[in-house]
């Protein structure tokens, strides 16, 4: 019966994709001998670890979001799910090497990018839980099917910086915001009336109206 250890070699942003995508490079070893694996259908959950890392008195600020004030971290701060993922392992002997995709957005609706957004620098641990099903032969070409224990998985410290450069590459100086449709309409019709020919130039006249509203 096949006996799988999984180890994250490294972890890169996929060039070109349709959009923003990292990619977990997997190696996966069957310690057990004399075995072949036909394939392998793999679930991943991939969890970030929050409460293994240092943070930074900025980082705590942009984080206000997402964990509350600093003084509750100790009840608040907890590891956060970040995706679920599936991928199908072709036929191998002994090790093999696979990419797990992981896509990614910029969507600050999203708790995965209000984390990372937040980060300077450094690294993030992460978890990869792992389960699902392995379809083998012990030699003599009779197909096996066994699962997955659910114990197995592997454990990684995913630079910030990997984030930051696939953001770069798919978003170069740019950001995104969703609106409420009704909101994004009076938005809009504040553009036009006043002949602003940008949502940049929009956002910066209404930047010092608000501010001296939350001052008074």
């Amino acid at each position: 019966m096949p006996d799988l250890m999984f180890h994250v070699e490294r972890a890169e942003a996929v060039d070109h994709a349709m959009t923003p995508q990292l990619a977990f490079r997997l190696r996966i070893e069957d310690t057990t001998p004399g075995e072949h694996i036909h394939t392998v259908a793999l679930r991943c959950q991939i969890q970030i670890e929050a409460p293994r890392r240092r943070y930074d008195a900025d980082e705590k600020e942009l984080l206000l979001d997402l964990f509350g004030e600093p003084e509750r971290w100790g009840q608040t701060l907890r590891p956060m799910l970040w995706t679920n993922t599936t991928i199908t392992v072709p036929a191998f002997t002994a090790t093999t090497l696979v990419d797990v995709p992981v896509p990614c957005t910029f969507d600050f609706n999203n708790a995965a990018t209000k984390y990372f957004h937040a980060l300077k620098e450094g690294h993030v641990p992460v978890t990869l839980l792992f389960s699902g099903t392995v379809f083998y032969d012990r030699g003599d070409g009779a197909l096996q099917v066994a699962q997955i224990p659910w114990d197995r998985q592997a454990t990684y410290r995913l630079p910030v910086e990997v984030w930051k450069n696939m953001m770069d590459l798919y978003y170069p100086n740019t950001a995104w915001l969703e609106l409420r449709r009704d909101v994004f309409e009076q938005l809009y019709q504040y553009k036009m009336k006043r002949g602003i020919p940008t949502w940049e130039q929009t956002i910066e006249a209404l930047l010092p109206q608000l501010e001296k509203k939350a001052a008074s």
